[in-house]
């Protein structure tokens, strides 16, 4: 399926019922997503698992940090709480690299997909019922500044954020492993 096609059920999948902003909001999430799971169809587990640019990124550990960044903003915003916050600042002082996007025997391409798809329809259901100013705390890390608040709002626009920025990424990285691009 092209990048087009792919494009138009995303925009033929969000609800016509929702207001501008959610819409657009659920509209930007999916646009990224299905950018991301563009980049990595067709893959093998072992292509998916390669490391061919000079960074230490592989296309799989993108999508798990991924799905893990969308999980744990939506538990934020639900409980006031990111899971693992309270290593960050010890994290960023040590200079130790964040393993978020380590892999493990059960991290197959398959088995990302399917938690990256729970956890966007967990997103989504979100976005067309959470009140948008509902805000908490953020955690201390180095890069927030101290006592700032995030609303739901915003933490949507991070996410996709994340997203976008990864999914682009990706695109290297896949083009680097077959010449295969998602846009163009």
């Amino acid at each position: 399926m092209s990048t087009a096609d792919s494009m138009s059920e995303v925009f033929a999948a969000v609800p016509a019922g929702l207001d501008g902003e959610r819409r657009t909001l659920l509209e930007t999430l999916a646009k990224h997503r299905m950018l991301l799971r563009h980049t990595v169809a067709e893959l093998s587990d072992t292509d998916a698992r390669r490391r061919p640019t000079a960074s230490a990124l592989t296309l799989a550990g993108l999508l798990k940090h991924v799905e893990g960044v969308e999980r744990g903003w939506v538990d934020f915003i639900l409980t006031g709480v990111v899971a693992g916050a309270d290593e960050w600042e010890q994290a960023a002082e040590s200079g130790a690299e964040r393993d978020d996007f380590a892999l493990d025997d059960a991290d197959t391409l398959a088995a990302l997909l399917d938690r990256y798809t729970a956890t966007a329809a967990r997103t989504d259901e979100l976005v067309g019922t959470v009140d948008l100013d509902l805000s908490h705390p953020l955690p201390p890390a180095p890069w927030f500044p101290e006592e700032m608040h995030w609303s739901a709002r915003q933490v949507f626009a991070h996410i996709i954020g994340e997203t976008a920025q990864h999914s682009g990424h990706a695109d290297i990285i896949r083009e680097t492993i077959d010449g295969r691009r998602t846009m163009g």
